[in-house]
């Protein structure tokens, strides 16, 4: 859908797609981030420096554990294969103007690997996928300036229209709207070796949401973090 398209079609719909949000706003379930770990070693073999950054989803909202989210099955899966020293920066409802910010108060250290979770707070605030896409390439030049990573990962925008907190036609108006800023992040990267996309497949998993129908639920985050580790490790190779 291109640009014009979207934005016509956001003028026609726009009052019910406003109603819908304001309703899902207020009975939507706050879910907290969960405790536990947010820095770390484990494993065995060579070193691996890994940051786990971003939104609500990197923080782990919805799983009932840090062990259970995205940074510990991550790194679970990883220590399988080297000594993970890991770090986990995010905060729920992360955009990425924010995620700028939190860059730039982020103490300054090497690693290996950066993974990075955004793009839900953007759709919902319908930044432009152009817009969204030139952040993200301002958001990786700060991430290799402070980090040195040999590896950025972002992982895509998830499925919003399997979002069952969303009404429709609120969820395929996001759907569509997330799958466009995929699309044009994996046009830019096509030629890229240092970074690159990772698409979980979030949406073939039947029972996938937390109880909130908006975050990834405890499978999710196991399906995610396993998948995002062979990435790792087929990009890396195996030690």
């Amino acid at each position: 859908m291109r640009e014009w398209q979207r934005y016509g079609l956001l003028t026609l719909m726009g009052p019910i797609l406003w109603l819908q949000g304001t309703y899902v706003r207020k009975v939507t379930q706050r879910l907290t981030e969960p405790p536990g770990e947010r820095s770390g070693v484990a494993g065995s073999g060579p070193h691996l420096r890994v940051l786990i950054t971003g939104d609500s989803a990197a923080a782990g909202v919805g799983a009932d554990s840090q062990e259970t989210a995205l940074s510990g099955q991550l790194v679970e899966h990883l220590a399988q294969h080297y000594t993970v020293t890991w770090l986990l920066t995010a905060v729920s409802g992360l955009d990425s103007d924010g995620m700028l910010d939190l860059l730039a108060n982020t103490e300054t250290a090497k690693f290996d690997v950066v993974v990075m979770s955004m793009g839900v707070n953007d759709v919902t605030s319908l930044m432009s996928p152009s817009k969204w896409l030139s952040l993200q390439i301002r958001i990786a030049k700060e991430i290799q300036a402070r980090f040195e990573p040999a590896l950025i990962v972002h992982s895509a925008v998830p499925p919003m229209e399997r979002f069952t907190a969303l009404p429709q036609p609120l969820r395929w108006f996001m759907g569509s709207w997330a799958r466009e800023m995929n699309r044009l992040l994996q046009q830019s990267l096509s030629d890229c070796r240092s970074r690159i996309l990772h698409i979980p497949f979030l949406e073939r998993l039947p029972g996938g949401l937390a109880t909130d129908g908006f975050h990834p639920g405890p499978l999710a985050y196991t399906v995610w973090g396993q998948g995002l580790s062979t990435e790792i490790v087929l990009r890396l190779g195996k030690p």
